[in-house]
C-alpha cells in the first residue's frame, strides 16, 4: 500500500481531491487499461499488459484491484516496450511483494482518458445502448464487446440470442451517446447467418 496516499498530479483542493479519490474508487468511475503479468528484476518492479500503453505512460498513479476493490499505487517509473511496459510502484521494494500484485488488473479514472471524435465510442461505453436497425427495428441490448484480433464486435441480445455487429466496417451508422441508441444499417439475411 502507497505511503502516500494525496499526492495526486491533479491540481486540486484538499475537498476535490477527496472527492476524486471517492469516485475513482468505485470500479465503474474507471476504465482497465491492462493487468500485472509477472514481476520485473529484484527490486519489485512489475511487468503490465496494457490494451493501450500511450494512456499509462504519462501517469503518475494507477489503481490496482486488489481482492475486487482499487488501491491507489504511485509509479516511480515506467518504462514503456508497445504493449507491454515495467513499470516500479512506491513502496514496493521486493520480489515477494510484487509477486502479490501479480494478475492484479490496471485502471484509470475514466475523466484522464483521451476524448474521442465524433461517432467513435470506448468499449465500456456503449454496453447497455439500444441497438437499432433501419430495416429490422430494435434489436436488443449491447452486453459486451469482443475483441477478436483487430477487430471488434457488438454482441447484441436479441431476445436471448446473441447477434455480432462488427464495429469496423459500414453496419454501424451512428452512435448516440447521450439517448444511450446505436443505429445500424445490416444487409438482408444478416441476422439470419
Amino acid at each position: 500500500m502507497p505511503a502516500r496516499f494525496s499526492c495526486w498530479h491533479f491540481c486540486l483542493s484538499p475537498r476535490e481531491e477527496i472527492e476524486l479519490i471517492d469516485n475513482c474508487m468505485d470500479i465503474r468511475s474507471c476504465y482497465k487499461v491492462g493487468y500485472i503479468a509477472k514481476t520485473h528484476g529484484l527490486n519489485g518492479g512489475v511487468t503490465a499488459i496494457f490494451s493501450e500503453a500511450g494512456e499509462f505512460e504519462s501517469q503518475e498513479s494507477v489503481f490496482v484491484e486488489v481482492n475486487h476493490n482499487l488501491i491507489p499505487y504511485f509509479v516511480e517509473s515506467f518504462s514503456d516496450r508497445g504493449e507491454k511496459g515495467f513499470i516500479k510502484f512506491e513502496d514496493i521494494n521486493t520480489i515477494d511483494q510484487a509477486e502479490m500484485l501479480k494478475g492484479c488488473s490496471l485502471y484509470l479514472p475514466k475523466t484522464v482518458r483521451p476524448k474521442l471524435k465524433r461517432g467513435d465510442f470506448y468499449n465500456d461505453e456503449v454496453i447497455g445502448f439500444e441497438v437499432e436497425d433501419f430495416l429490422h427495428g430494435i434489436l436488443g441490448a449491447v452486453t459486451e464487446i469482443i475483441e477478436s484480433g483487430p477487430n471488434r464486435l457488438l454482441s447484441v441480445d436479441r431476445s436471448g440470442k446473441e447477434v455480432l455487429i462488427p464495429v469496423n466496417g459500414p453496419f454501424i451508422k451512428s452512435v448516440n451517446k447521450s439517448k444511450k441508441k446505436i443505429h445500424t444499417e445490416l444487409p438482408e439475411g444478416f441476422l439470419d447467418l
